[in-house]
């Protein structure tokens, strides 16, 4: 009787299935699509990771040999973020 009512199952499964599914083919192309799109996706946020970490490291200028043999590797001076310009308001520009 199990074997019965699993065979019925998966028949009808795959029929439901087979009836209203697109292609094979064109289901696994829109499959290959959205995971090409999900790879392009991953590697430009790795790439904007990666970029985000170089600009953390501290540059160093090239190493200096001094006279009586000490070397020196200066930290180049990071260049400060601009601040954001604030919009100007009505208030700001009117005087009385």
């Amino acid at each position: 009787m199990f074997r019965v009512s699993s065979l019925r199952a998966a028949a009808i499964a795959a029929v439901i299935a087979l009836s209203g599914s697109p292609s094979a083919a064109s289901a696994q192309d829109s499959t290959m699509q959205d995971a090409q799109k999900q790879a392009v996706e991953g590697i430009g946020k790795l790439l904007e990771a990666l970029q985000m970490f170089v600009k953390s490291v501290p540059q160093y200028s090239a190493p200096e040999v001094l006279p009586n043999g000490d070397i020196i590797i200066r930290r180049v001076p990071q260049k400060p973020e601009p601040a954001p310009e604030k919009p100007q308001t009505d208030d700001d520009t009117s005087s009385t």
